[in-house]
């Protein structure tokens, strides 16, 4: 009698986030990448900017902290269904790179230039680790900023 094929052994084994990536070269290649995602609203490539751990972590301004790839994605995915048409300039940014770590801290100058015309300061941490696929985020957190300057807000009187 001939030998049965074990169907398990004839299946391709592929992760559970089988997507296509870009190995990411350098940190500001991933984060270059992680804005021009937002900018096209493409999930994907939103997706291949992250590390696939569920150790990393997302906080939109307001939101609550989001940890693990399967919550990152599900926020990006509400994010970018919302029909919203978005603008990202950073400014103001400052950058720390050692070794397997970049850290970014950046003013995103977010433009709403769908629907009704909105503009947002953000300030932001992003956070980008070099692992066997190139550099992939592990943190992006954002909050909301008044658009004061730090001058501004340092009292001259302290009582």
């Amino acid at each position: 009698a001939g030998a049965v094929p074990n169907a398990l052994y004839d299946q391709q084994v592929v992760s559970i986030y089988a997507m296509p990536f870009q190995p990411f070269l350098t940190p500001e290649d991933a984060q270059n990448a992680f804005y021009e995602a937002i900018e096209r609203a493409h999930l994907e490539d939103m997706m291949g900017v992250w590390a696939e751990d569920e150790e990393i972590i997302c906080v939109h301004p307001q939101g609550p902290r989001l940890q693990g790839f399967d919550a990152v994605r599900d926020s990006w995915k509400r994010i970018f269904t919302g029909g919203l048409q978005l603008r990202v300039t950073i400014s103001e940014q400052q950058r720390y790179h050692h070794l397997m770590l970049a850290i970014f801290v950046v003013h995103e100058n977010i433009k709403v230039v769908s629907g009704q015309p909105q503009e947002a300061l953000v300030v932001s941490t992003n956070v980008f680790m070099q692992t066997h696929q190139g550099w992939r985020m592990v943190v992006h957190h954002s909050s909301a900023s008044p658009k004061r300057t730090f001058e501004e807000e340092i009292p001259t009187v302290l009582h």
